[in-house]
């Protein structure tokens, strides 16, 4: 019979037990063989029988064999897991085209920030929006406060924006929350509209400027071109405006496919231009006036271009009279270019005054015709084409 008693580096160590008539076992050892595994045996002897029961061992492995294994299903777990990232940020980058190409609005959570923008979580992939595209509403909100300062309260909040590139090769996954806002608000403004508003940044060309809404918050820019930021000539802005100031702006363009706002300023006054001739040089005994007219012994000379006009305009059919009439001094300057401008007064013995401007000097210039106010302007405007 053969009893498993101990285990040796090469395998189970047998012992073969003999019996002799007294009862008594005859013990031997058997060396294992070159097998890599052995079975052990054990018995039990009973008065009638004996009984061999079967006693699987482990299989020993010398080479490593089971750690290979093992490590090659790690790798391939490791692969597969690899794989199921890859198609799911691809699945999101074609999210991200989709929301690019339809407009639709997403609330992104903030996750970070960096020394350029904000750090979007867009599912499994990450975006940035660049400080520019924020919301005027933030820096309104405390204009003591640095972006960067802005920025660390904003991580851990969401916002609404919208993706406005999406390019999977380069990996740039960029967000506005400019355009959502416009998306939210710009239905709000019309043309005519007179906003409260505060002067953002000051360029040569103009001044960003942010409208309040009835909410509180600014959520919507516009343009002050310099043009529009007052009647008088502009040659800085910054002589007129400074950032953070208050003002009321008029609405007067709004480009809806570019997403932009014109504004003025100017255009809540009236324009000067248009008032009535008596009140840019007043008749005698009036006082009060924008206008200061030269006293007679004050010769000024004609505005440079306008006798050349004044020929042609005789070369007009229906125009038989040209003549200069009063002259003066404007407060303010609107023009350095010579500008010409019909009088709505209605015409009075077939007579029509133009007012002549450029800087702040006013000719009169008086014409007999037998055309009527329409004809006027077409014979000036004729004029006007051929002169230089």
């Amino acid at each position: 019979m053969f009893t498993s008693i101990g285990t040796s580096s090469r395998g189970l160590v047998l012992v073969y037990s003999s019996f002799a008539e007294n009862g008594h076992a005859k013990t031997s050892t058997v060396a294992p063989s070159s097998c890599t595994s052995w079975i052990g045996y054990s018995y039990r002897r009973r008065p009638s029988l004996v009984r061999i029961e079967v006693v699987p061992k482990p299989v020993a492995s010398s080479s490593g064999t089971e750690q290979r294994e093992s490590a090659r299903k790690e790798s391939r777990d490791g692969s597969a897991s690899d794989e199921a990232l890859q198609l799911r940020r691809s699945a999101d980058w074609r999210a991200a085209r989709t929301y690019k190409e339809s407009g639709v609005i997403f609330d992104g959570k903030i996750e970070g920030s960096n020394a350029g923008g904000l750090l979007i979580r867009f599912y499994s992939l990450l975006g940035f929006l660049p400080y520019p595209l924020l919301s005027p509403s933030h820096s309104c909100r405390d204009p003591r406060k640095s972006i960067q300062g802005i920025a660390k309260d904003l991580v851990g909040s969401s916002i609404s924006l919208k993706v406005i590139e999406a390019n999977e090769e380069e990996k740039r996954l960029i967000f506005s929350e400019k355009d959502a806002n416009w998306s939210k608000y710009s239905s709000q403004v019309k043309v005519g509209d007179v906003f409260d508003a505060r002067v953002g940044s000051v360029e040569d060309y103009g001044a960003f400027v942010h409208l309040l809404f009835p909410d509180g918050h600014y959520h919507l820019t516009g343009l002050v071109h310099v043009s529009e930021v007052s009647w008088d000539l502009v040659h800085d802005v910054r002589d007129i405006l400074s950032e953070g100031e208050h003002l009321k702006v008029k609405v007067i363009h709004i480009n809806r496919e570019k997403s932009r706002l014109t504004l003025s300023i100017k255009q809540l006054e009236d324009d000067p231009l248009l008032e009535t001739l008596d009140k840019v040089i007043p008749q005698e005994g009036q006082s009060e006036s924008d206008s200061l007219v030269m006293p007679d012994n004050i010769n000024i000379e004609p505005l440079p271009g306008l006798e050349s006009i004044c020929k042609e305009l005789l070369q007009e059919d229906g125009i038989t009279g040209v003549r200069f009439g009063r002259q003066g001094l404007e407060k303010r300057v609107v023009s350095q270019d010579l500008e010409l401008w019909l009088s709505s007064v209605p015409a009075k013995d077939k007579q029509f005054t133009l007012l002549a401007r450029a800087g702040r000097q006013v000719q009169e210039v008086y014409l007999t015709s037998t055309l009527d106010q329409e004809g006027i302007k077409k014979a000036v405007q004729s004029v006007l084409r051929r002169v230089p």
